[in-house]
C-alpha cells in the first residue's frame, strides 16, 4: 500500500518536470498522510494542471464521504471489476507527484519505517485516480494512489507499492482521449529497482503530528 509520502519540491521544479500549470503555492511537506489535501495533476483540454484534492476517493455515488478513508489506494489488478474505480479510470486520471514515500517492515514486535526515493533525486510521479461527489450542497473532490506488486528492492520491506509512471506512461495515462482499460492497466507495474533506492528513517514518521526534516534524515536503528 501506500500510506504516507512527501513532497518538497517547489512548484518551479515540479512543473519544470511535469509541464503542467498551478496558480497557487503549496508548503513543503514531509509527512502528507491521508485524509489530507494533496496535489495532483489532471488533463483539462489536453492542458496539464494542478489542483488540490482530498486524498482518499469518495464514489460520485457514495451516500456518505466517509468512505473515502478506506479508499487511499487502488489495486492495479482490480481497477475494471471495481464500481469505485471502473468509471475514473476511464474518465479521471491523475498523476499524484512525491519525492519519496513510507513504508513499514516488521521487525520482531516493531515495525521500522523506510523512505524510498528515486536514485536521480527527481520527483516520482503517482498514478492515481480522482473523483467528484457532491452530496446536500457539499461538493468534495478526492483522490487515489495505485498500488501494484513490489518490486525486488521494495519487496524486502512490503509486498505492495505505488505504480510510479515514467514520462512516456504519464502521456498516456494522461490523455483524455485513452479509454482502452486493459491498455490502461498494462502502464501501471512495478517500477525498477534499479532506478530506486531506500533507507531506514526514524519513527517520527508515524505520527502525522511530527512534521520535520528529521522524517526524512537516514536513521540508523541497529
Amino acid at each position: 500500500m501506500c500510506g504516507r509520502f512527501s513532497l518538497l519540491s517547489t512548484r518551479e521544479t515540479l512543473e519544470e518536470e511535469f509541464q503542467f500549470e498551478y496558480s497557487d503555492e503549496f508548503p513543503s511537506r514531509y509527512n502528507i498522510a491521508p485524509g489530507q489535501e494533496i496535489l495532483a495533476i489532471i488533463s483539462q483540454n489536453q492542458h496539464r494542471a494542478g489542483k488540490l484534492f482530498h486524498w482518499g476517493l469518495i464514489p460520485f455515488w457514495a451516500s456518505d464521504e466517509k468512505i473515502g478513508y478506506k479508499m487511499i489506494n487502488a489495486r492495479a489488478e482490480t481497477l475494471n471489476e471495481k464500481s469505485s474505480f471502473k468509471h475514473p479510470l476511464k474518465k479521471k486520471r491523475c498523476i499524484i507527484p512525491a519525492d519519496g514515500y513510507f513504508e513499514w517492515k516488521r521487525e520482531g514486535k516493531l515495525k521500522q519505517p523506510y523512505r524510498f526515493v528515486k536514485k536521480d533525486g527527481k520527483p516520482l510521479a503517482f498514478a492515481g485516480l480522482w473523483e467528484v461527489w457532491e452530496k446536500e450542497g457539499r461538493r468534495v473532490e478526492s483522490c487515489t494512489i495505485i498500488t501494484t506488486k513490489a518490486n525486488e528492492m521494495a519487496a524486502e520491506v512490503h509486498e505492495r507499492m505505488p505504480v510510479i509512471l515514467t514520462p512516456e506512461k504519464q502521456n498516456i495515462w494522461l490523455d483524455q482521449r485513452m479509454e482502452d482499460s486493459l491498455l490502461l492497466q498494462s502502464l501501471l507495474k512495478p517500477y525498477e529497482s534499479e532506478k530506486m533506492e531506500m533507507y531506514e528513517v526514524s519513527t517520527l514518521v508515524n505520527s502525522v503530528k511530527n512534521e520535520s526534516d528529521e522524517i526524512i534524515k537516514p536513521f540508523n536503528s541497529k
